[in-house]
């Protein structure tokens, strides 16, 4: 007889079952929701992210007066003659850039190049889109309608505001 013939014979292994679990299972059923609990409970004390208030700058003393200033400006309603007017408003912008941009020879400018000048500090503003801010004034019966006068007056007021 061989040596092999004298081994028992191999022996199954029982069959492991799903219940009960080994005894530190238990213990992770407790702690998982105690855990997760203590995290939600300590939300609070972490720091929060609020959103950021994009209010708009205060205004200095220099925009405040030209805001005054183009307030007090008399509008040419009813078909009176724009020319004047619109050659206060070209100052007061002229007047305005020559004081935050002294560097850029702004008053020198004209025509197309000047409202360009002009809407590339103040996109918003919209001023490129009107022409007869430089040509108007030199018009000789220039007259512009209420809603034309409304509107330029609103884009000015805006570059005033917000040109940086």
């Amino acid at each position: 007889m061989s040596s092999l013939d004298q081994l028992q014979p191999l022996i199954a292994p029982p069959a492991i079952g799903f219940w009960p679990p080994a005894p530190g299972w238990w213990l992770l059923l407790l702690v998982i929701p105690l855990l997760g609990w203590g995290v939600w409970s300590l939300r609070r004390f972490l720091p929060t992210r609020r959103p950021i208030a994009r209010a708009e700058q205060p205004l200095d003393p220099l925009r405040i007066a030209a805001l005054a200033e183009l307030a007090l400006m008399p509008k040419p309603y009813d078909g009176a003659p724009a020319g004047a007017w619109l050659q206060q408003l070209n100052g007061l912008l002229k007047r305005l850039c020559r004081n935050d941009y002294p560097y850029s020879q702004s008053h020198t400018l004209n025509g197309r190049k000047w409202l360009a000048f002009l809407d590339n500090r103040c996109p918003a503003a919209g001023l490129t889109r009107w022409m007869v801010l430089v040509e108007g004034a030199y018009k000789p019966e220039c007259k512009l309608d209420d809603k034309a006068i409304a509107g330029l007056t609103q884009a000015v007021d805006t570059w005033i505001r917000k040109h940086v």
